[in-house]
């Protein structure tokens, strides 16, 4: 027997599967359903999702749908690219990023209508029922989580099709069938996973890419470009100032066009399993470049070598849906202060899935040409101090040396 609910906020893209979970939720729960559909530039239409869900009953005034790609880029991806996160050493996080605020529009929204629950449509066997459900638990502590995939009776897709015919819920032609595999997508990148991408060892067909060329397609000529930052992030595209969003969307033409991002990718889920994707990530690829080329001028060594130690945990709290965390938040304090004088510009030349630095510029540039160069100096520094300086840092391995050998005799 499910537990009381009166109202639910569901995230509903509008297709298939979630439209399956809006009917569920009514039959099973008997509850008023609100939906939520966030534009977060997965370019989608988002109106059908409107429509649908007021064919399947939806109040006109418990239908959501915002467009929320400027606030998805300034406060999710642009400050964890000021940590460089990159998750066991590959994945930029583009799916992990975008579930907090998702959930966090879906809390507002509870707040705001008097939902008492939350519903969301992702599988038993993924990251991202943790990612919803820690926002969730984060920012409303005793809201009821309803997860349709971890409760209902279907064992097969037969049995959800099944369902959406009898309560007269369209399937479209391509949706009778099993999906060669899973796409999700956002303004940062587009994942595909499952079915014929299951076996790691087979190698993806091009139908699977949509957010790039192939790197053998792309131009014999390489495109140079000028990247400008402010306070760690990305301000302008060669000179011209753009909104996050804009620029994000910029940075992803221009890596599309050259084929960079491609990744295939065997990641060890948050719960348990590993499991193969293959992600494309065209603007995170460049911007990621760009900004560990801008910190390498203005990032005094100290501050740059712990962030590198930081990053993996960063990037790990983020991947296993921890953004709303104390300890993300306080990591996040500490790269947001390391960033005040990481501003420039950098160019970099995109080439067949490469992505090239070739410049760098800072008004705060800590890169002092008179220290390094192999012509006369002006005294700037005496090479004759390095070797003391060498003399103290080896004066442990010296004191080993010599105990070690009297060891021996």
């Amino acid at each position: 027997m499910v537990a009381a609910v009166k109202k639910v906020v569901l995230a509903y893209s509008g297709g298939l599967d979630t439209s399956i979970i809006l009917k569920w939720l009514q039959t099973e729960y008997r509850c008023e359903v609100v939906t939520f559909t966030a534009d977060l530039g997965q370019g989608e239409e988002l109106e059908p999702a409107r429509q649908k869900a007021l064919m399947l009953g939806i109040k006109p005034e418990n239908i959501f749908i915002e467009d929320v790609r400027d606030e998805f880029v300034r406060d999710y991806v642009f400050p964890m690219f000021r940590a460089n996160a990159v998750y066991e050493g590959q994945y930029l996080l583009g799916t992990s990023i975008a579930r907090p605020l998702i959930a966090k529009k879906q809390i507002e929204i509870a707040n705001k209508v008097g939902a008492d629950a939350v519903s969301h449509g992702s599988t038993g066997k993924g990251n991202d029922q943790v990612r919803y459900e820690m926002s969730y638990y984060a920012l409303k502590p005793d809201v009821k989580i309803i997860a349709p995939w971890r409760e209902w009776s279907f064992e097969s897709r037969n049995k959800l099709l099944a369902f959406a015919e009898q309560h007269q819920i369209p399937i479209a032609k391509d949706k009778r069938g099993e999906a060669p595999f899973s796409v999700d997508a956002n303004l940062l990148h587009s994942s595909s996973e499952g079915k014929v991408l299951e076996d790691p060892a087979v190698g993806p067909d091009e139908m699977v890419f949509q957010r790039t060329i192939s790197p053998e397609q792309a131009p014999d000529k390489a495109t140079e470009i000028t990247v400008g930052f402010e306070k760690g992030d990305p301000v302008s595209i060669n000179g011209k100032k753009l909104g996050p969003a804009d620029l994000l969307a910029k940075l992803n033409q221009l890596g599309h066009d050259n084929g960079i991002g491609r990744l295939d990718l065997v990641e060890n889920r948050f719960v348990g399993m590993k499991s193969r994707g293959v992600y494309e990530t065209p603007g995170g690829t460049i911007l990621l470049q760009a900004h560990r080329a801008i910190e390498s001028i203005t990032l005094d060594r100290g501050a740059a070598h712990l962030k590198d130690e930081l990053m993996p945990r960063y990037a790990e709290l983020i991947y296993n849906g921890f953004w709303f965390a104390p300890e993300r938040e306080m990591l996040q304090a500490a790269i947001n202060h390391s960033q005040a004088m990481v501003a420039g510009t950098v160019t970099l030349k995109l080439y067949k899935g490469n992505v090239i630095v070739t410049g760098r510029d800072s008004p705060y540039s800590l890169y002092a040409k008179d220290l390094v160069t192999f012509e006369e100096d002006g005294g700037a520094y005496d090479q004759k101090d390095a070797g003391g300086f060498i003399k103290l840092n080896a004066l442990r391995l010296r004191t080993l040396a010599v105990r070690n050998a009297r060891a021996k005799s």
